[in-house]
């Protein structure tokens, strides 16, 4: 089940979220070794004081799966702020109907498609889909390592390279942004319906 917490209804979902900042601290500083802030067993950052929206992956006894980040890009964001530099090809996307995509996490207990993705990694995607087409955007700007590059491409909602990769710390980056669309939402929903179909 996906949960679409706000700056509105934040304060009920008070335990969700702590789970969320110690699943950005597992993945991003403990198995990716991202020069991320931590403090204790949380990852946070001054994005989170955005108001940002977050898309969380729950499962059926209120325990994390996933989560994602997004924030509109009329406002600071990643991208602009931190790594404009990525962006070669055009200008750093911005725009009423441009949001940023950031720390996209995934628990590592969670159960693989035929694809070899996670259902949970179909669900954030699928969410943010959904967030985008009933919210009026129509991009997802975001910078990614090659690693969510590829969960992208088996996934089929295809990156737009905005600028080569680079070396950023221990990590292989880049900036790109990803149509928003009812077509890739149906495909994606679609490659879902065929993976459970062949699990069966």
């Amino acid at each position: 089940m996906i949960r679409v917490v706000t700056k509105d209804n934040a304060g009920r979902h008070i335990s969700s979220l702590y789970q969320m900042h110690r699943l950005r601290k597992i993945v991003f500083k403990d198995r990716l070794g991202w020069d991320v802030i931590v403090s204790g067993e949380l990852e946070v950052d001054e994005y989170d004081a955005l108001r940002p929206r977050y898309l969380l992956s729950m499962d059926r006894h209120g325990i994390l799966d996933g989560c994602v980040r997004l924030l509109p890009t009329t406002g600071p964001n990643m991208l602009r702020d931190i790594f404009p530099f990525l962006v070669t090809k055009a200008a750093v996307p911005r725009g009423d109907r441009v949001w940023e995509a950031s720390r996209f996490a995934v628990s590592g207990n969670t159960v693989g498609t035929e694809s070899g993705l996670s259902r949970t990694t179909y669900d954030l995607l699928i969410g943010v889909l959904k967030f985008g087409v009933s919210n009026g955007i129509n991009t997802i700007a975001c910078v990614v390592d090659v690693r969510m590059e590829r969960v992208l491409r088996r996934a089929g909602w295809r990156l737009d390279r905005l600028g080569p990769a680079s070396r950023i710390g221990n990590t292989i980056a880049m900036a790109g942004q990803l149509e928003v669309s009812t077509r890739i939402l149906r495909q994606l929903e679609a490659r879902v319906g065929l993976a459970h179909a062949v699990a069966a």
